[in-house]
């Protein structure tokens, strides 16, 4: 007949088993998924979003400075990162560079050279020459031990990595003229101490 009801089945559909690894619900649509995504472009509380933004810089660049300090690779900034500016780092600290001593010792003789001819005015041109030669002699030093440390960068970085990557030396030689107390990230290596 037209109107009758139809009976449902005697037995249950087999529902589909689950499979293992399954996540249990079915996949989202497209438009759903992107519907999820969706954010506006200009939030509705600029200050709210400025101030949220600059907290979250803060917190990073907090946590960059820790990583400096302790030597945790993973939070560093990326020009610190890896095995290999490790390595240069290890190096640089180990040995004595002469630049570390010679900058803050050029500092202080050009104080005494700049206010010693105040005091006792005939010292001026025997103070301004000294300065000159010390200032330049230094310097010129300085430039050798560069030259020295780009061998000893160069010959260990090719041992290890069999290739020394561009800039790696650059990197070495401008740590090894900062002063050893304010290196960042810190020296791990004592002087004398063979890199790990």
């Amino acid at each position: 007949m037209i109107f009758r009801k139809s009976e449902p089945p005697p037995f249950p559909e087999p529902t589909q088993p689950e499979r293992p690894g399954s996540k249990g619900r079915p996949t989202r649509t497209r438009k759903e998924a992107e519907a999820a995504r969706r954010r506006p472009l200009v939030v509705d509380d600029r200050k709210e979003a400025r101030k949220r933004d600059r907290a979250q810089a803060a917190r990073a660049r907090q946590e960059s400075q820790q990583a400096m300090m302790t030597g945790d690779e993973k939070k560093m900034p990326l020009q610190h990162r890896g095995p290999d500016r490790r390595l240069v780092r290890d190096l640089v600290d180990s040995r004595r560079n002469i630049a570390e001593y010679f900058f803050p010792l050029a500092l202080i003789f050009m104080l005494v050279a700049l206010i010693m001819p105040l005091i006792r005015p005939e010292l001026y041109l025997t103070m301004s020459t000294g300065m000159i030669v010390v200032l330049w002699g230094g310097i010129l030093v300085c430039v050798i031990d560069s030259f020295f440390l780009r061998r000893h960068l160069r010959k260990h970085l090719t041992a290890e990595y069999g290739t020394v990557e561009r800039g790696l030396v650059g990197y070495g030689i401008m740590r090894a003229i900062q002063i050893r107390r304010f290196r960042l990230p810190r020296a791990q290596v004592k002087h004398g101490q063979s890199p790990r």
